[in-house]
């Protein structure tokens, strides 16, 4: 499968899309400012304990607190805050856990407030971020990811990935890790590390344990809340979760971060390095790609197949519900396999919809209804295999006896949510437009003012492809007819995703001019 990497790097936020095999699967944004990212540890104090929550809210910099229920805290809880006690306080002197005794661990049915005190320090990592009301969710099971392990202190567990199925390779990998593991630590082998070469292993394990050290030289004096230590900005995390062979390119337009990330590809993948590539033209990098238009297709209520028929997406505070509709396309003959049809196409799109607007909690899907037993079968294997490939936790349950199919799936960020309706630039929502025989007169009518204003200046006019096709078509063309009327030439292009009746003027340094 051919993976590709689509980076769009704005001033304020880095857009990021991902296809397969051409269609777009994932799209992440990562806002410049953005403080609580899945993954980051944090130095917290806890502000209040809810008994009837069996739950703590602690303090981590956020507006809202940070939620930390009883099963989040894992069994290692007590060796972890006395750690983080003693490291605060500078009674121990080594990040290492070699000389450290663990405390016992707590049971899983206990209470907050036989563990937790208020306004006790305590060591936490963000498992969700803030999502509407919510503020973000925690974890005291700290995990240090990278691309091949996943370092645990306080625990001696190794575990290896379920997805490595060779037994001899996950019995090395085993043996390996348990070689060079440090003590007190735990090790868990991620699917990538599969074949991976022991000098591999050992310098991702010491770049782990070196981040631990920083955790632990950053707690001492520590006055909370502050964060310890950052995940890698969605860019890297991505490249370093699924980066894989069939990742064959990466595209980026900010110089910067191209070089960051060539940086970062030569630490974790170097025969990768060549597949980054800069772009510096002039249509957006969205647009050039593609992805533009499968934004717009793909987001909004409904979401339409190559064969007519399409899916209507709900979304309530609860659940979401997406239903299936044939549409008028569906064939009459064989009626059976042509509801089968619909709905195997479906099951593809719907993975694809999930993955892409970050769908979690409890999905209700309506398929058309079957009574063939073994289509229901065919069709509950199309949607497993068609998730086999989301990252997110998930779990799928046959059709039931109404014909409904339930899927639970992991939820850690708020869902991507694209309006891809556009306000009428003519009527402003009002359902009256100008006469469309007059948008040449309003755009000669601004130029006319802006050349005025600065004759001297530069000018592009970007609007929409019909539009600048009219102004370029014909001998001599209107664009040719304001050469010669204002002695300058002005220069047109288009964008996609522009609406038909907008317009717009921006100077030599891309500023747009603004005229109301």
């Amino acid at each position: 499968m051919e993976k590709e990497l689509i980076i769009n790097s704005a001033p304020n936020e880095v857009e990021i899309a991902l296809l397969e095999e051409g269609k777009l699967v994932e799209l992440h944004h990562q806002k410049t400012n953005n403080n609580f990212t899945v993954g980051d540890i944090f130095l917290g104090r806890v502000v209040k304990l809810m008994p009837g929550l069996n739950a703590a809210f602690v303090d981590i910099g956020h507006n809202k607190e940070a939620f930390l229920h009883y099963t989040d805290l894992g069994p290692k809880l007590r060796s972890l805050i006395k750690y983080t006690n003693s490291a605060a306080s500078g009674s121990i002197n080594t990040y290492k856990l070699d000389n450290f005794k663990l405390e016992p661990e707590i049971i899983k049915t206990g209470k907050i407030d036989q563990v937790l005190t208020r306004r006790q320090l305590i060591l936490v990592q963000v498992l969700k971020e803030p999502i509407s009301t919510k503020g973000p969710r925690l974890s005291c099971e700290i995990t240090i990811p990278g691309r091949y392990i996943v370092l645990t202190p306080f625990t001696d567990i190794i575990a290896v990935s379920k997805k490595i199925a060779n037994a001899e390779e996950r019995k090395r990998l085993k043996n390996l890790m348990e070689s060079i593991r440090p003590k007190n630590f735990g090790i868990i082998v991620r699917t990538a590390a599969e074949g991976k070469k022991v000098q591999d292993l050992h310098e991702e394990l010491a770049m782990m344990v070196s981040k631990w050290e920083d955790i632990y030289t950053q707690l001492k004096n520590a006055h909370p809340p502050v964060k310890l230590l950052s995940e890698l900005d969605k860019t890297s995390s991505i490249l370093r979760d699924i980066l894989n062979d069939s990742f064959n390119r990466i595209v980026v337009n900010d110089k910067q971060l191209y070089q960051n990330i060539q940086s970062f590809l030569a630490n974790i993948a170097p025969d990768k390095v060549d597949i980054v590539s800069y772009y510096s033209k002039g249509r957006p990098i969205f647009d050039v790609h593609g992805v533009s238009r499968q934004i717009k297709s793909s987001f909004g209520k409904t979401a339409t197949m190559a064969s007519g028929a399409y899916l209507v997406i709900e979304s309530t505070e609860a659940m979401h519900v997406i239903d299936v509709n044939s549409g008028h396309k569906m064939s009459s003959q064989n009626q059976d396999e042509a509801v089968l049809s619909v709905n195997l196409e479906s099951a593809e799109e719907i993975a694809r919809q999930m993955r892409l607007r970050d769908i979690g909690g409890l999905i209700i899907i309506d398929f058309i209804d079957m009574r063939n037993t073994e289509h229901k079968k065919r069709l509950f294997a199309a949607m497993r295999t068609a998730m086999k490939s989301d990252r997110a936790q998930h779990t799928i349950l046959p059709l039931s006896k109404f014909g409904l199919m339930q899927i639970t799936r992991q939820r850690v960020r708020p869902e991507v949510k694209i309006n891809t309706t556009e306000v009428c630039p003519s009527c402003n929502g009002t359902g009256k437009v100008n006469p469309t025989i007059l948008l040449t007169d309003d755009i000669e009518r601004d130029l006319s003012f802006i050349m005025q204003s600065g004759p001297k200046a530069k000018l592009t006019l970007k609007t929409h492809p019909y539009v600048e096709a009219f102004l370029k078509k014909g001998f001599p063309s209107i664009q040719m007819k304001w050469f010669f009327k204002f002695y300058k030439w002005i220069k047109i292009t288009s964008e996609n995703s522009c609406p038909l009746m907008e317009f717009k003027f921006f100077n030599e340094t891309e500023d747009e001019i603004r005229l109301s």
